[in-house]
């Protein structure tokens, strides 16, 4: 117990960050029009490409005997790329939606 408080005691600014994030975020995605909604959330995904290399690079940086780090980054990445690949997929979807029909 005392590790967790003072884990949080520590990153306390950080975490103040993250909430507000959290916060901006909402109100940010809550004034875009539905319209909008999927094509701003699909490039959103497709720009996820720098979680995949952010998680990259951290597990080039980690110890080999960290078995926790890598599979926390193994993990990142995998959902990242699921997360790149949807973004694509939706994109080319709705572009399909406006080709004239021949």
């Amino acid at each position: 117990m005392n590790l967790i408080i003072e884990l949080i005691s520590e990153n306390l600014q950080m975490i103040y960050i993250v909430i507000l994030m959290i916060f901006v975020g909402v109100e940010v995605i809550g004034h875009v029009p539905a319209v909008l909604h999927t094509p701003l959330m699909s490039g959103a995904n497709a720009i996820h490409g720098v979680v995949i290399i952010g998680a990259i690079l951290v597990m080039l940086g980690t110890e080999p005997d960290n078995i926790l780090a890598l599979s926390l980054g193994f993990v990142a990445v995998l959902l990242g790329t699921l997360n790149v690949v949807g973004g694509f997929v939706v994109t080319d979807r709705m572009l399909e939606m406006f080709k004239k029909k021949k």
